[in-house]
């Protein structure tokens, strides 16, 4: 398959080159187009009012894949690469293995999750792939799952453009109980500022936070409430993996809308 694959880490984390490198010795026809540093937590962002740069990477990857670091966000570096860079639509945009967990309301800000969203937006499926740890270093295991699950997807396509949302636990191979479909969990922060002063007497803030709670998401339309949720279904050592589209319209909200009598004369 013709592959595109981005991330939000960096050309030089170690999450992309196993996955770039994996799929390229499987035999597929791999481009990277990825952000020149870390690019963590940008959401969608687009860059509109400077220009964007794109070089041309060697030694990094495998010989065989064609690569760019782009000096933009994950955003701009799928869509760079899909209106500038490449010759040819591939026939899959992957995302990662980004360093950290993509679960429940945190792909709101994830770059990882945005720039397979790209992809998807254009009319591509497009998969994001997580490991969930901030420490390991281990990226085969989750390396070698992306592979079996594009190899997989290239007999039998999605049925329509979509983005798969895939987390898989940071344990030792022999330790993944399986693969769940998942749907998306909601996980709520304490966000602390933590106030410091710089060298020349400037007040600054840097944000930390850590995880407060998971919170049971109310069930969607037509969704069942027997699907399991993403963070759940983690810390039982199951890999996540939770379609997404751009789509964000509340199905139940639009339905409890129409059902009243509004006024607006």
């Amino acid at each position: 398959m013709k592959l595109l694959i981005s991330n939000d880490d960096g050309v030089n984390h170690e999450g992309i080159r196993a996955l770039a490198n994996t799929m390229a010795e499987a035999g597929h026809d791999v481009s990277v187009v990825c952000p020149d540093r870390e690019r963590s937590a940008t959401g969608h962002g687009l860059t509109l009012h400077t220009p964007i740069r794109a070089e041309v990477i060697k030694s990094v990857f495998h010989p065989n894949i064609k690569a760019w670091a782009c000096d933009g966000t994950p955003s701009d570096c799928v869509k760079l690469a899909l209106w500038a860079l490449l010759d040819s639509p591939p026939e899959l945009v992957l995302s990662g293995i980004n360093q950290g967990a993509n679960l429940g309301t945190e792909i709101l800000y994830s770059g990882t999750v945005s720039a397979a969203m790209e992809g998807l937006i254009e009319g591509i499926p497009s998969i994001a792939f997580s490991l969930t740890s901030y420490s390991s270093k281990d990226f085969e295991g989750a390396a070698n799952f992306a592979k079996i699950l594009v190899e997989q997807l290239a007999q039998k396509p999605l049925p329509s453009a979509m983005l798969l949302n895939v987390n898989i636990p940071a344990v030792e191979s022999s330790q993944i109980k399986g693969v769940k479909f998942t749907r998306q969990g909601v996980r709520r922060y304490v966000d602390v500022f933590d106030k410091r002063v710089d060298p020349r007497g400037k007040t600054y803030y840097w944000l930390t936070g850590e995880v407060l709670e998971d919170v049971e998401p109310p069930v969607s339309f037509n969704l069942s409430e027997n699907i399991p949720i993403d963070v759940h279904v983690i810390r039982e050592n199951y890999i996540s993996i939770t379609p997404l589209h751009y789509n964000l319209t509340y199905p139940n909200g639009l339905n409890d809308l129409l059902c009243r009598e509004f006024k607006f004369d």
